[in-house]
């Protein structure tokens, strides 16, 4: 049983006032992180929440105009379930999609990412344009093909045009947790429950089949077995199974779910090498955080921090986070091989790793500065994707722009252009993996990634602009699923040489107090639209919204007002 300590005025004065100013947690450094810049130029942070309203209001219209357009088409095939689906182009002019092969070639890396992206941004899918587009993400459960999880396919008969299907791991896990996203933002969706559940139950029987080696190519989940293939071993599937079945935990409660959860992530955890293979370590870093806050328990976030940013991954070479100036133009902090021909970060990969890393902050704060700081610089440089930011001598496909429609950004940025007509330009280079997918089939357009322009919700529902220029607002809770009752919660991070003092606007209609859980201290009080905060330089402050007077009690080094928690790494003061 918790023990819970009532905090007298006066005490409850010196400890979160206090007269020292010193952090409460001390930070911690991510030493990748360390080679970025403070402040990353040419700096610009473009609207992600107006991107991605624009992707969904460009790319889901049926009759858009337009060479390749409509990048959407209506799948009749009903698999799995007796219904028509949406289909979404991967790239643009991809010749395997549209009514092509029988209109069934589809990945929910695309339709199910954007759904989640365009819902984080605020717009019902489950009603738009009098569809369900959330009910339509059913048909990837696989129940035809006897696996009863999510994939990236709607049926194995198109599955070998490419994408990953039944024999490519992260390709297998990953729609699950882009699912359990989708599901709780929609909980009343009819029938999701049910795939949650078998979902969950599939990855906890294959958790224990595994019994703590994850070291196979993919898991075939109609047969429970393991599999191995001429794909290298990809160990980090285990934190997909782990944050799948924890969210799974948090919406169901059975105590099965999280021993498996556990269970994975110690397997994860175990691993004497670096297993990053693509998408699924910021993952196990997140959880790892979340469990040792909510759990107690020790598991070690900094090394799977360090194997998700560090570019040390044995099996997919060089996978992390790209660092760098190239040309004059910082492109630190995207996401994706840090060797390819000197560095090829994608987009997709580089939004969705904000889903986890940004939240991981509520649970350890003693990460606050360094995700702030890479997140400035992921943010700035993410624009160069879309071929509006990029200048034209860095593109492959200047002249094609028009294609993008301004929503469609280029599938990677390199440093020296993997297409020989390509070599001689400067990097960064923007392009697309597209043309190598159907060789002699698919057009230079393909280069333009609708699947990872889909995810731009993500940071959509991150990112806001301060009065501040380079100082963001990071809301800790837009992309933190499944969370327990929480308070409005924002990462700040000061760029700058100098203290800077930045304003934050609370919700209107209630008074509330600002707690600041890097310095473990309130500062300001009775706030009712908006307050000033300073933050030291190259510093970070995470900043908690409680209602003003709240009743303040401490189970262990958890710090809560009216019973919620606002500080899970409380230190009291002496």
């Amino acid at each position: 049983m918790n023990t819970i300590f009532k905090i007298t005025f006066a005490g409850l004065f010196f400890i979160l006032f206090g007269i020292n100013g010193t952090a409460q947690v001390k930070q911690q450094k991510i030493a990748r992180v360390d080679q970025m810049p403070n402040l990353p130029k040419p700096l610009q942070i473009i609207d992600y929440k107006k991107l991605a309203l624009r992707f969904d209001s460009t790319v889901f219209d049926f009759n858009a105009k337009g060479k390749f357009w409509p990048m959407v088409w209506i799948d009749s095939s009903k698999k799995n379930f007796p219904q028509d689906v949406v289909g979404m182009y991967t790239a643009v002019g991809d010749v395997r999609q549209g009514k092509n092969n029988k209109g069934m070639f589809h990945e929910a890396l695309a339709t199910m990412g954007a759904t989640l992206g365009a819902s984080l941004v605020g717009i019902d899918k489950s009603k738009q344009q009098n569809l369900d587009y959330v009910g339509m993400l059913k048909n990837y459960y696989n129940k035809e093909a006897g696996w009863d999880i999510m994939m990236n396919n709607t049926c194995p008969e198109v599955a070998l045009l490419g994408g990953g299907y039944g024999r490519d791991w992260w390709y297998d896990v990953y729609p699950n947790l882009l699912f359990y996203a989708v599901y709780d933002k929609y909980p009343k969706e009819p029938g999701f429950k049910e795939i949650a559940k078998s979902i969950a139950e599939k990855f906890f029987k294959a958790d224990s089949i595994l019994n703590g080696n994850y070291d196979y190519s993919y898991f075939d989940y109609g047969k429970m077995k393991p599999m191995k293939n001429n794909i290298c071993a990809q160990p980090d599937a285990a934190a997909g199974h782990a944050w799948v079945l924890y969210a799974a935990y948090k919406k169901f409660g059975d105590p099965r779910y999280l021993k498996g959860a556990m269970s994975a992530l110690t397997a994860l955890e175990s691993q004497p090498i670096n297993p990053t293979y693509e998408l699924l370590m910021p993952f196990g870093a997140y959880l790892s955080a979340r469990i040792n806050a909510e759990q107690g328990k020790q598991y070690d976030t900094n090394k799977m921090l360090g194997w998700s940013f560090d570019g040390t991954a044995v099996c997919r070479e060089g996978w992390g986070v790209l660092v760098g100036n190239w040309n004059g133009i910082d492109i630190s902090g995207i996401v994706g091989s840090t060797v390819d021909h000197g560095g090829y970060g994608f987009l997709m990969n580089t939004y969705d790793a904000a889903w986890p890393l940004v939240p991981m902050v509520r649970y350890d704060q003693s990460y606050a500065t360094a995700i702030g700081k890479w997140m400035l610089n992921a943010a700035n440089a993410s624009r160069f994707f879309y071929p509006q930011y990029m200048p034209d001598e860095h593109e492959t496909n200047p002249e094609l722009a028009e294609v993008s429609k301004g929503v469609i950004g280029y599938e990677g940025m390199i440093r020296q252009s993997s297409y020989k007509e390509h070599e001689h330009l400067k990097g960064p280079v923007a392009q697309g993996d597209g043309p190598l997918w159907v060789l002699g089939e698919n057009p230079k357009e393909s280069q333009f990634s609708v699947y990872g322009s889909g995810h731009a919700g993500i940071f959509g529902s991150i990112i806001r602009a301060t009065d501040v220029t380079g100082i963001l607002q990071l809301n800790l809770l837009a992309t933190d699923f499944y969370h327990d009752k929480a308070y409005p919660s924002f990462l700040y991070y000061n760029p700058y040489t100098t203290d800077k003092t930045v304003s934050i606007t609370v919700e209107k209609g209630k008074k509330v107090d600002l707690y600041n859980t890097v310095s473990g201290r309130f500062v300001a009080r009775n706030v009712a639209a908006a307050a000033k905060i300073k933050i030291a330089p190259e510093s970070a402050a995470v900043i908690v919204c409680v209602p003003s007077g709240g009743k303040i009690t401490q189970q262990g080094t958890k710090m809560l007002v009216n019973g919620i928690v606002v500080d899970y790494k409380f230190q009291q003061k002496k």
